[in-house]
């Protein structure tokens, strides 16, 4: 065992060979693997083996897609066996919901270039003839699932890694994890100790262990899953083709043949999560007892779905561990707060999704980002807030919702609320229905009279849409207010930090009094944030952006931090108010201290004053488009700061409004959203944010380069804006555009204008033929609805009001 190393991976499941192979392929030889036991030890070698393309993020389904597809590049290179049955896969829908949640994923797969399709009970009888049809409306058929061999594919990364100069070292338990002050790192084993540039942690069932050996917490959880093989079946041996893979939704289930007979496991409402005190060392080729009674609603279930196994005896039960993410999205990416360690964990569905995560852990290490958007599974998602109290819940509500219909507007209950402001029992007292991001509680809305409580998921319009309209209306006509907690907020002083910052952001840095947008770019000049830069003093800057993206844009402030600058996190340390609406400078200057200090403030004036007792930094700039005040202050004068606004605005009509209506308000002045319009996967020139890149400035930002390059040369899409002839339901996102009769593009986001009345939608189109008026179909829940390309907003906040 060589005792340097440039990559030291650990863990020996088919995520950490994985890893390892990608590293090698994309030109890193000196790296090493490291397992406590022997290759597939843990969750890897019981897995079911299955894999499949859907998944409701579109990134994760194209690294999905990926994974499959490089199975034979494996076999090709290695000689080895991953014992490959494309069999094809169906989903199968038992109701109008679950029918348009997968309609709107072929939907999605239009540009995608995965050749799905939505099949009718009859063309399901002919794919699966051992199928009970009852109350079955349709299914999506994906000729990419099937099902392999685990051991072999596992086996076949680790020897695609030794070819590429990977060194694998067994039976070596890791001890400790000792950092170096130049962010390398001692690896200290049961064989020796290694010095390692980076260490990644692939450890599976013990990524919990190995991260507090690193001093952090990986939020994961292993949970029981079970499975069975029937006996011999003569019905699918004598069949004369492989049965194909079924995944039951309704069933809870998943089903493909195994051998001579079939294997069917399940996703069971009373699940149980497995090693709660942490996962034991001599864990590892072991199975769990079996446990019928947990899975007999389920078994049952899938007798009535699959009449034939009822005449089939049991041959071997399969009741393993393994993990989960909160949310149900593996865990990647450099751990904030620390040097050169990389998480490559979390990942439940190692064979459809670990060739994807190999790649784009290897592309970050190695290329410094990887080449698609991975916010969704980076494992700065989740904050320093996370807590073991707050992941177990909410791992067994992902589990039991595995096959769950996913809606759009969906709010799952588990673990909340979990943080709160100062706001929420004065929210909740006023009829708040809440969402959550980023662990913090968001009001959503407001109920009112006989408005919903409680908003029903739908992929339509929902029972929210009168509320929603009220509260746009009050914004619009009067003048409304929310909270500014669910803003990311950073502070940045020293001496060096305009210099900092002009490298940092894209955009003009202004001068003291006056604030700025910008976007942040990546060294090849993809979006990495959305912000607004006000400066109080040549020394003193803050900034705001997406809330739920804090932890990602924290790492990379870190990452990027120079001598005579300082950058603060002060996100939950700073709240306040927005108001927006016409009557807002009234309440403003009500409610000031001093009147004088709220008169004359310009678009992006940036402001000290005393707002009632409360000392607050005043920004004139509002994301609903209207005229209004992002007014910021300490949480402990929070609640003081709003009685004040309040009664400075009840002769005004002042309303409460949640984020709800805040997003059909910034659809009217065409504004983007993060992890929408703005994301890691687009650029500034694609996006239209491009406007906001100071070119003339004398700084070399940070993706100057890919960014003039693009304005010589601009990209073939371009982010545009659509009114859309919608019935009951409107763009959510990845919706595909169609022009004269072929997919051209897709959509990002979009809702209902209320104020407008119209269906609004933002998605990208080529360039050449994006001209106002032009004429194309978009296709929602499966029917294509005519849309027009605008280019004007529909709402002016300069024009007479109504």
């Amino acid at each position: 065992m060589k005792s340097t190393t440039r990559v030291a991976v650990i863990g020996g499941g088919v995520v950490g060979c994985s890893v390892l192979y990608h590293l090698t392929k994309l030109g890193w030889s000196d790296v090493m693997l490291i397992e406590r036991s022997e290759l597939t030890s843990g969750s890897t070698w019981h897995a079911a083996g299955g894999f499949h393309t859907l998944n409701g993020d579109t990134n994760m389904a194209a690294l999905q897609g990926y994974t499959i597809r490089l199975y034979r590049e494996l076999e090709e290179l290695t000689g080895l066996s991953c014992g490959l049955h494309h069999v094809g896969g169906v989903t199968l829908a038992d109701n109008r919901d679950r029918f348009d949640m997968l309609v709107a994923e072929r939907a999605k797969h239009r540009y995608m270039g995965l050749e799905t399709e939505i099949l009718g009970p009859d063309e399901i009888a002919k794919k699966v003839p051992t199928i009970n049809l009852e109350g079955i409306v349709g299914a999506l058929y994906d000729p990419l699932d099937g099902h392999l061999d685990p051991s072999g594919t596992t086996h076949a990364y680790a020897k695609a890694a030794r070819m590429g100069g990977a060194e694998i070292v067994l039976h070596n338990k890791v001890l400790e994890l000792t950092p170096r002050a130049d962010g390398s790192w001692d690896v200290v084993t049961e064989q020796g100790t290694i010095h390692a540039e980076h260490v990644v942690n692939a450890a599976g069932l013990w990524a919990r262990e190995v991260a507090a050996m690193a001093g952090t917490y990986a939020p994961l959880h292993p949970m029981a899953h079970q499975y069975l093989v029937t006996e011999d079946i003569p019905e699918i041996y004598e069949a004369g083709r492989e049965h194909p893979h079924v995944m039951d939704p309704g069933g809870e289930s998943y089903l493909r043949q195994e051998g001579r007979g079939l294997c069917i496991g399940f996703y069971e409402q009373p699940c149980q999560p497995w090693g709660v005190g942490g996962t034991p060392w001599n864990f590892g080729h072991e199975l769990l007892a079996d446990d019928f009674d947990k899975i007999e609603d389920s078994v049952a279930f899938a007798y009535r779905r699959f009449p034939l196994l009822e005449k089939a005896g049991v041959k071997r039960v399969i009741h393993g561990p393994f993990t989960f993410a909160p949310d149900g999205n593996p865990l990647v990416g450099p751990v904030p707060g620390l040097r050169n360690f990389w998480s490559a964990c979390g990942v439940m569905a190692g064979f459809s999704q670990g060739g994807g995560v190999g790649l784009v852990l290897a592309q970050w290490m190695i290329e410094g980002e990887a080449e698609r958007d991975v916010t969704g599974l980076d494992v700065a998602r989740f904050g320093p807030w996370i807590t073991k109290g707050y992941t177990l819940p909410k791992v067994m509500e992902n589990y039991r919702n595995r096959f769950s219909v996913t809606y759009p507007n969906e709010e799952l209950p588990a673990a909340r609320p979990h943080r709160t402001s100062p706001m929420y029992d004065i929210f909740t007292s006023l009829g708040a229905v809440w969402g959550h991001q980023f662990g913090l509680e968001v009001a959503n809305y407001f109920a009112q009279g006989d408005e919903p409580t409680y908003e029903t998921p739908s992929f339509r319009r929902s029972d929210a849409f009168a509320a929603t309209a009220r509260e746009v209306r009050a914004v619009r006509e009067r003048v409304g207010i929310n909270e500014v907690h669910n803003f990311g907020k950073f502070r940045v002083t020293g001496p060096e930090a305009r210099a900092w910052l002009d490298r940092i952001m894209a955009g003009r840095i202004p001068q003291p009094g006056r604030m700025s947008l910008t976007p942040m770019l990546s060294e090849r000049g993809r979006l990495l944030g959305d912000f607004t830069v006000s400066c109080l003093s040549d020394e003193d800057f803050r900034l705001t952006a997406s809330y739920g993206a804090q932890a990602i844009h924290g790492r990379w402030f870190e990452r990027h931090l120079a001598p005579g600058v300082r950058v603060e996190n002060v996100s939950d340390r700073v709240t306040g108010f927005q108001i927006a609406g016409p009557r807002a400078p009234d309440v403003l200057a009500a409610a000031a201290a001093d009147a004088a200090d709220a008169a004359g403030m310009r678009f992006f004036d940036v402001r000290e004053m005393v707002v009632g007792q409360a000392v607050c930094l005043v920004q004139q700039v509002s994301y609903t488009g209207d005229l209004g005040y992002e007014i910021f202050c300490d949480p402990m004068d929070q609640r003081g700061l709003w009685f004040a606004l309040m009664r400075a605005g009840e002769a005004h009509g002042i309303t409460p409004f949640g984020m709800r209506a805040m997003m059909s308000l910034r659809l009217d002045r065409h504004f983007g959203s993060w992890l929408r319009e703005f994301s890691p996967d687009y650029s500034a020139a694609e996006t239209g944010m491009d406007r906001f890149v100071a070119f003339s400035k004398n700084a070399d930002f940070i993706g100057r380069a890919a960014a003039e390059a693009e304005r010589a040369a601009p990209p073939a899409r371009k982010l545009c804006a659509f009114v859309v002839e919608a019935d009951d339901a409107d763009v959510v996102a990845y919706e595909p555009i169609f022009l004269d009769g072929e997919v051209v593009g897709f959509c990002t986001s979009g809702g209902y204008s209320h104020w407008t009345g119209q269906s609004i939608a933002f998605g990208f189109a080529p360039r050449a033929r994006a001209e106002a008026g032009l004429e194309v179909e978009i296709e929602i829940l499966g029917a294509r609805r005519p849309a027009r390309l605008v280019t004007e907003p529909p709402f002016d906040p300069h024009a007479p009001r109504r």
